[in-house]
């Protein structure tokens, strides 16, 4: 969905330009001309079918087949909508098609309910229903001006565009609802999809390094017991020494494996001191050889500082460290800088490097996936990388989640 802010600014250029058009006698208003006089047939079909089948659905809807035959009108209404869209946008109307029936329980009662509680359905028939009268009074108005009205037929074809948009627009398109809806199921499905894969990596790393390193540590330590016991000789001795330093150099690393671990899930040092300090080892740890500059502001209106929901801290921690290991592995940068701020309720990041440039966020990349974590919740990721550097990444959440809105 487009944002709220450019889809002000295109109407507000589409108003200016239209405003300072003055109608003519062209292809384009012909076009209008010839769809001003199908409202009429169209009305017509679209009247009849609405009304025929709702009409003799709620009359039979005591019996088993009224409702089925009233979700069929309404089914019906909601495809007879089609083309009517289709001929909006060829106007130049911003109407989108809507999304599939949402059936949530299988079967006819499923497909029955759904149909029976579907909004664009009954929008749509609305729709049809009043295409009718429009379709009459268009079809006359544009006839009389064909005929004897020529200096006026611009400005009437016009009138009754702008009135056709706007039947089309308010009774056919998706509303600001249901395309919020559809954003926020496509956000949970990324969320989902992206702790699934957290939690594979999570088992993979486990499986793969610490998990292997304790096995061989418990059998070197078995080796060296036997050793031990059964034949407690200098030699064994000095072997199950050996063995047993083996094992606690595997301790270590083991150990090392789980605290990267650890690291990875969420770090201690951002639960305890917040982003400033777990930023700054972030940075500390980054391979760039003019090393990263971290500055945090995070001072509220009062002068305080104050700490964000610890969801957003920690999407602000992964998405900065990521974009660091880019930096490190891909960018050939010899600087970085990162500056987290608040503005109002909401969390600014700004991470700049001088690298090469040439990122983007296209999907299936690491950027990409950035980019659809950061909108699932309601956040806003922007990358400038023009050939040759920089690199800029903006990014902005929100300082509280809706969760802890709610709370």
């Amino acid at each position: 969905m487009k944002p709220l802010l450019h889809r002000t600014a295109d109407a507000i250029r589409r108003r200016d330009t239209e405003g300072d058009r003055v109608p003519a006698y062209g292809a384009q208003m012909w076009q209008q001309v010839l769809k001003l006089l199908l409202n009429l047939p169209l009305g017509i079909v679209g009247f009849v079918f609405t009304v025929t089948l709702l009409s003799v659905g709620l009359a039979l809807s005591v019996t088993v087949i009224g409702l089925p035959l009233l979700a069929l009108g309404l089914t019906g209404c909601r495809r007879l909508g089609t083309p009517a869209r289709s001929r909006a946008r060829a106007a130049g109307a911003e109407v989108g098609e809507p999304e599939p029936l949402s059936v949530r329980r299988p079967g006819l009662t499923g497909w029955v309910i759904a149909s029976l509680t579907d909004g664009l359905g009954w929008r749509s028939a609305l729709h049809h229903v009043l295409l009718l009268p429009w379709g009459v009074l268009s079809f006359a108005l544009t006839l009389v001006c064909l005929i004897v009205g020529w200096p006026v037929l611009p400005w009437v074809v016009a009138f009754q565009t702008a009135v056709d948009r706007m039947l089309t627009e308010s009774l056919l398109a998706p509303t600001a609802l249901a395309a919020r809806v559809r954003e926020l199921e496509d956000d949970r499905g990324t969320v989902v999809d992206t702790a699934a894969a957290d939690l594979r990596r999570i088992e993979r790393d486990l499986h793969d390094g610490a998990q292997a390193r304790l096995v061989a540590l418990a059998m070197d330590l078995g080796l060296a017991k036997e050793k031990l016991t059964d034949e407690p000789t200098p030699d064994t001795v000095e072997a199950a020494a050996r063995m047993v330093g083996a094992a606690h150099g595997e301790v270590k690393l083991a150990l090392q494996e789980l605290r990267d671990l650890a690291r990875g899930i969420h770090p201690a040092v951002l639960t305890d001191r917040g982003l400033d300090a777990a930023l700054s080892a972030v940075a500390a740890r980054c391979t760039v050889p003019g090393g990263v500059k971290v500055h945090v502001d995070l001072r509220g209106a009062d002068g305080a500082v104050e700490r964000p929901d610890s969801a957003v801290e920690g999407i602000a921690y992964f998405t900065v460290s990521e974009l660091l290991t880019n930096v490190s592995k891909h960018s050939g940068a010899r600087s970085a800088t990162v500056d987290l701020w608040r503005a109002e309720d909401r969390l600014m990041l700004l991470v700049q490097d001088d690298g090469k440039g040439g990122a983007a966020p296209y999907p299936g990349s690491g950027l990409g996936g950035l980019a659809e974590r950061i909108r699932a919740v309601d956040g806003v990721f922007l990358v400038e990388s023009p050939h040759g550097g920089p690199t800029t990444v903006t990014i902005e959440l929100p300082w509280h989640t809706r969760a802890a809105r709610r709370a």
